[in-house]
């Protein structure tokens, strides 16, 4: 007979929470997270067995496992609502001191991102007049310095530390000794893809061994995600302090823009990158909360979006006459429909069984490969009229990616909703794929200068 107390499904959920909680660290693996669970679930069953009921036995169950692993006493600490924290509380000196050290290794990280992008200044190469070369260089200013927070912090070998270092060395050398055009075709494309390619050795970086695991890679997904929303209210507050300061200053007579110009362009974001890497790391258990929200919040807002673009072309016949300009708006847009789905696929539960908000998705991924249909037969339009260019044969390359990558997803996840697939399969499809767009990423920066003559 089930002690009262505590339901087995009500059990469960909460094993299923510590799970997910461990899951989302960066230092185990998923074999090790099973061993940790069949640990628990094993002093649960000794401690039903002795006369408690299930809701004393799995606290007393994280208690004994919080004296052996220090990353349940993480967990208990962080649900402060629940009655865990009494139960696994344990000295806070080591964790706080370690807080502080990568606190102070971050500030660290990000005067010396900073500083980076000030340093060609001082050479006088100023951000009003030498664009190409900032434009060209603001990778470097800004990943190497997060890719080493992540090395020092996840304690990569040297061996890793020196492939990724050959990485971001390679690419410096390339971006630096191909012969561009200014301004060019190629030499844009280049610039705009080369951190697309880098993302990668960040990636590895954040993850370690574990970028081999989807678990790891879908973890870095989600700081991806959880970065650019940290960074887009970092840069919403500097610029409202910005534009306060500018008015504040006017007001007694002194012209502050000129500071703003020389130090804030070229310093405020690179810092503000590297502060909000910190953040999603040091406030993981909040930003955990806001994912679903965002996800759940978004999905029907572009999906909708898609279908207005659906219906107007439909009604207009315009689908194979738009112009470039809003070509590129549309690739955009499912660049970030993409985004999306990649974020609501890590804030998920990945046991929790089929629901409305995943037809939603699907419906989602439905619009979204339709519009890259149209968007693929505008390109191939423009190609037939105006012949190859570097901007148009890119439109096309990433078109037909994200064509395949769709068109996966929406297989795997109606196969999902009919049960006739698991969640795991699409997961694995959509982090299989980082790698492809680094790839075609770094093709993009190498290869298309030699093929369109550097123009």
């Amino acid at each position: 007979m089930e002690p009262t107390g505590h339901s087995p499904a009500s059990l469960d959920s909460s094993i299923a929470q510590w799970r997910e909680y461990l899951r989302r660290r960066q230092t185990l693996h998923t074999v090790d997270i099973a061993e940790l669970e069949d640990h628990l679930r094993e002093l649960i069953d000794s401690l039903i067995a002795g006369g408690l009921t299930a809701d004393e036995a799995f606290l007393v169950a994280v208690k004994r496992m919080g004296a052996q692993d220090a990353l349940s006493a993480e967990f208990a600490r962080e649900h402060s609502d629940r009655l865990w924290k009494q139960l696994v509380a344990v000295p806070d000196g080591e964790p706080a001191e370690r807080g502080t050290r990568e606190a102070l290794m971050a500030f660290g990280c990000a005067v010396g991102a900073a500083a980076l992008a000030k340093l060609p200044a001082l050479f006088g190469i100023d951000l009003k007049t030498h664009e190409s070369f900032y434009l060209r260089h603001a990778s470097f200013f800004v990943l190497p310095v997060m890719a080493g927070f992540f090395a020092w912090k996840r304690q990569l070998p040297a061996a890793t530390i020196r492939w990724l270092a050959a990485a971001f060395v390679l690419a410096l050398v390339v971006m630096n000794t191909l012969p561009f055009t200014p301004a060019g075709n190629t030499e844009i494309l280049a610039s705009l893809h080369l951190p697309i390619a880098l993302w990668l050795a960040v990636g590895i970086a954040y993850a370690g061994p574990r970028f081999r695991e989807v678990a790891g890679r879908m973890d870095f997904i989600r700081f991806s995600g959880e970065l650019f929303i940290y960074f887009v209210l970092i840069a919403l507050g500097g610029g409202l302090l910005m534009a306060i300061s500018a008015n504040i200053f006017q007001a007694i007579g002194i012209d502050i823009e000129p500071f703003f110009e020389e130090w804030i362009a070229p310093c405020g974001p690179t810092g503000a990158l590297i502060v909000a890497a910190w953040l999603v790391e040091a406030k993981q258990s909040v930003v955990e909360n806001m994912a679903p929200v965002l996800t759940r919040l978004f999905t029907p807002l572009f999906t909708i979006a898609l279908f207005f673009f659906l219906g107007a072309v439909i009604w207009t016949g315009q689908g194979l006459s738009m112009e470039r300009d809003t070509l590129l708006v549309f690739d955009l847009l499912l660049a970030v429909v993409v985004a999306l789905l990649l974020y609501s696929l890590s804030a998920r539960d990945p046991h929790a069984p089929p629901g409305p908000f995943d037809v939603l998705q699907l419906v989602l991924v439905l619009a979204a490969l339709a519009t890259d249909i149209v968007a693929l037969a505008a390109i191939t339009n423009r190609i037939d009229q105006y012949g190859f260019s570097p901007n148009r044969v890119a439109a096309l390359g990433e078109n037909l990616l994200l064509l395949v990558n769709l068109g996966g997803s929406a297989v795997l996840s109606l196969r999902f909703l009919l049960k006739e697939g698991t969640f795991a399969r699409l997961e694995r499809w959509q982090t299989d794929f980082l790698p492809v767009y680094s790839g075609w990423a770094a093709l993009v920066v190498v290869g298309f200068p030699f093929l369109f003559g550097f123009v």
